[in-house]
């Protein structure tokens, strides 16, 4: 009866270590596979994930593929994309020179409208210096009659006025003909002192005396008449 029992025994121990063992083995094979499946799946993830370049441009692009692959479609998109933007930047090129050869353009007719005014002030300039010229000449050849010297000479114009046309024409020459040595002299010129006496002489008079001196001397008539026109009077 105990030789039963111890065998029942041994056998039980026997099978509950086999099945032990058994269950462990199991176990460690079901992980290893496990294990190699994962790395097997994480390799083929690898294998299958897009270039780098291709997905930064595909989302520069704002493409989102659904797939891990980017298909035929989305690639032609993808270029003609990038086309548009090489278009765009082209224009864009060609209107910053555009633009640039208008600024040069208006940077040159500047110029030359500088160079045209500068030459405009310089001819300015000139003809300022020759009206001041002419001015001044104008003031010297005047032939000033100071108040001073109004009542005399009114008073010699009347003795003229009284003397006949011939003999008044006479002295008036004789004046005129020592007006060079004099003004050498004197540095003042009896020629002046003649046409001031006939400006206050009466109309007829210095009419008929004028005409004798033309006749005679038609250039001192001339002279005469001429700087008659010049006379001012100071008040």
């Amino acid at each position: 009866m105990s030789k039963k029992i111890l065998l029942l025994t041994i056998a039980l121990g026997t099978l509950s270590f086999a099945g032990s063992f058994s269950f462990v083995w199991f176990t460690s094979k079901a992980k290893e596979k496990a294990t190699a499946e994962q790395q097997a799946a994480q390799k083929i993830q690898e294998a299958n994930q897009p270039n780098t370049e291709i997905a930064s441009l595909a989302k520069t692009a704002n493409y989102e593929p659904s797939t891990k692959y980017l298909t035929e479609r989305q690639l032609n998109n993808l270029i003609h994309e990038l086309r548009n933007k090489m278009q765009d930047y082209e224009k864009k090129l060609e209107q910053l020179q555009v633009r640039e050869q208008r600024l040069q353009l208006t940077q040159d007719i500047l110029k030359q409208d500088i160079e045209k005014l500068n030459n405009l002030q310089i001819e300015l300039a000139s003809i300022t210096a020759n009206i001041k010229n002419e001015q001044d000449k104008l003031l010297k050849s005047r032939l000033v009659i100071e108040q001073a010297e109004t009542n005399n000479l009114a008073s010699i114009a009347a003795t003229y006025d009284k003397m006949d046309s011939s003999s008044a024409s006479t002295i008036i020459s004789n004046m005129c003909a020592a007006a060079n040595s004099e003004k050498e002299i004197t540095g003042k010129s009896s020629f002046d002192d003649a046409v001031k006496i006939l400006h206050y002489m009466g109309d007829r008079t210095k009419a008929k005396l004028l005409a004798d001196l033309a006749s005679s001397k038609p250039e001192l008539a001339a002279d005469l008449s001429r700087r008659l026109k010049q006379i001012s009077e100071v008040n």
